[in-house]
Parts: C-alpha cells; sequence; structure tokens
C-alpha cells in the first residue's frame, strides 16, 4: 500500500468512527478504567512514563490499561477507537505525531472522553492539558556542553550531525532547534547530515551513524535525540575506532548512560523525568474527570547530566529518569 492509499484509509476509518459515536447516548464514561496509548513501548521512556500513570491510577481506585501504537499512525487510531468502544473514563495520549494527534481528538472531543496529551504535542483539537518537558531548554544545555567541548579541542568550524526523532513531532522540533541555536551561538554552524528516526531502534541510528561517517568523515560531534539508539551510535563509533574523537551528546535516559557519562563516551545528557511527566498527567486527567479545571500546559524540568555533576543528578535519575528499568517492566 502507497503513502497516499494508507492515509486515505486512515480518513475513511477517521469518518466511519465519527458516525458511530456522533450519537446522543454517549456520553462521559463511568468506568473506572483509564488508558495509556504510547508511541512504542520499545523505549523506556515510555514505559516509565506508562509507570507514573499506573501508580496515580491506583491511588484513585482505576485500572490502567496500556494501548501501544508501535511507532503507527494506523494502530494509533485503532487503539482511540478501542478507547472508545469500551468506555475510557479518561486517556494520556503520547501521540505518534503531532499531525496524527489532531485527527484522533476528533474522535475522543465526541465520544466526551477528557485526554491528556503528553510528552509529544498536537497540532490541534480539543484536549485537557500538554505535559511536556522543556525541550528546547534541555537540548540547549546539551549543545552548550558539546560546543564547550569543540572550543576544548581548538578545532576550525568543525563539522557536526544530528540524528533527530520526527521533526512531524513538536517535541522534535524544539529539541532540534534547541542544540541548534546553542551551536550557533557558540559559533559552530557547519551541520553537515541530520537523519530523523523511523524505528527509534538502536540498529537505524547504528546505521546512520556509519552512513554520516563515511560520506563525512571529519565529523567531529553528533547529537542523538533519544536514549537507546544512542547506544547504537556510541556502538558505530566504537566500530569505527572514533569513540574518542566524536563528541557526543543524548537526549532522555536509560541506566547505560551512567557510565557512558563518566568515561567521557557521553559529553551531556538532557534527561527528561518521565515518571512525574506520567504522574503530571495522571493527575491532570483525574481533576478534569472530577470536573475540576486544569492548567492547559505543564513544564517538566529536564536534567542537564554531565560527568562532571553525576552526584547532583543521579539520586534523583534513579527514581524520575530510570524509573521503569529498575522495577517490573510495564504490559
Amino acid at each position: 500500500m502507497n503513502h497516499h492509499a494508507a492515509l486515505n484509509t486512515i480518513r475513511r476509518r477517521l469518518l466511519a468512527s465519527l458516525l458511530l459515536i456522533a450519537t446522543p447516548l454517549t456520553a462521559i464514561s463511568s468506568t473506572k478504567s483509564i488508558y495509556y496509548i504510547t508511541p512504542g513501548l520499545d523505549l523506556p521512556f515510555w514505559r516509565t512514563l506508562g509507570l507514573g500513570i499506573g501508580t496515580i491510577a491506583t491511588q484513585n481506585g482505576y485500572q490502567l490499561k496500556v494501548l501501544d501504537s508501535k511507532n503507527s499512525d494506523a494502530q494509533q487510531l485503532s487503539n482511540i477507537e478501542q478507547a472508545i468502544r469500551e468506555q475510557a473514563a479518561g486517556i494520556v495520549l503520547s501521540p505518534t505525531d503531532s499531525k496524527s494527534a489532531q485527527a484522533v481528538l476528533e474522535l475522543t472531543s465526541r465520544a466526551r472522553i477528557p485526554v491528556v496529551i503528553a510528552d509529544i504535542g498536537s497540532n490541534g483539537g480539543e484536549f485537557v492539558s500538554y505535559v511536556k518537558s522543556d525541550n528546547y531548554r534541555g537540548a540547549y544545555g546539551v549543545g552548550q556542553e558539546v560546543a564547550a567541548a569543540l572550543k576544548e579541542r581548538r578545532l576550525k568550524n568543525p563539522a557536526f550531525a544530528l540524528c533527530t526523532i520526527a521533526l512531524t513531532r513538536k517535541n522534535g522540533q524544539d529539541r532540534t532547534n534547541g542544540f541548534l541555536d546553542a551551536m550557533k551561538e557558540a559559533g559552530y554552524t557547519n551541520m553537515v547530515a541530520l537523519r530523523q528516526m523511523q524505528s527509534y531502534t538502536k540498529e537505524e541510528t547504528y546505521q546512520f551513524v556509519k552512513d554520516i561517517l563515511r560520506e563525512h568523515p571529519k565529523v567531529a560531534a553528533i547529537f542523538v535525540e533519544v536514549d537507546k539508539p544512542t547506544l547504537g551510535a556510541l556502538t558505530a563509533l566504537k566500530e569505527l575506532r572514533k569513540l574518542k574523537e566524536v563528541i557526543v551528546g543524548s537526549y532522555d535516559g536509560i541506566p547505560e548512560f551512567v557510565d557512558h557519562l563518566k568515561s567521557g563516551n557521553l559529553v551531556a545528557v538532557g534527561m527528561q523525568q518521565p515518571l512525574l511527566m506520567g504522574t503530571q498527567s495522571a493527575e491532570i486527567l483525574f481533576g478534569a474527570i472530577q470536573g475540576k479545571k486544569q492548567p492547559k500546559q505543564v513544564l517538566v524540568p529536564v536534567l542537564n547530566a554531565t560527568s562532571k555533576n553525576v552526584a547532583e543528578w543521579l539520586p534523583v535519575a534513579e527514581k524520575t529518569v530510570f524509573g521503569a528499568e529498575k522495577s517490573a517492566p510495564l504490559k
């Protein structure tokens, strides 16, 4: 199926869903289940965010049901349809991208189900609140650390590259802009490559880095915008014997990063706090279910992690960043 055919299929299903739920009988559910619809449980970040939601759901006497969209707009639509069909009391949605979010929010709005958007924003539509990290400032901080490391090497106009999350996602735009602005302010503008992730796997970014270094062997720095894929980038650099030559900055956080930061394989990591994002998203959702007015946007701070401040960030990260990796896996 080609791209246009796939879009048409999704549009037809959206229309069918709208016809099914646009009746006077549809009302806010009294069921005791809330749903977390996530882009992909393969990434620790989403598992930890879900863990935070589940903690608050349990405290409120609700069951949490987690549906994995597997980075597919079509699967996300199916998940939304399931949540509506099963009369969800509320939904926390981390969209596959900001455009697709607007489309599915039409369905939840007509079904009168409150939705809180977590991390990845929406281009529009009705929702209770948007809980997000300060992605711009977090990536800006990583850019400052990468730029400082480049200055120490006294390189003249060094080449650098980015492996980004999809730039159709608002958080991807913020991370990319934050990093680039910090580099530009430091006098570094020679970006020679930008690769956007699709599968968000170690293997994908491993190949990105291999390709980038083959085409641009003098690349001096790389920014990778997700945690697990960063491990693929580091593996590629190790195989190319450039692990100590190329400065690497990253985003999000996993336990494996602790040793990489201490050894200098990573210069800096902007660590989001997904456990806090999950608990705050769920608290706002339950407030909305109870009819209380909620803030339209909430910013969760990002930890600026480097080898120099390990004692400061590690105790916090053990809980709020690495949460799901330190407990039973979310299913």
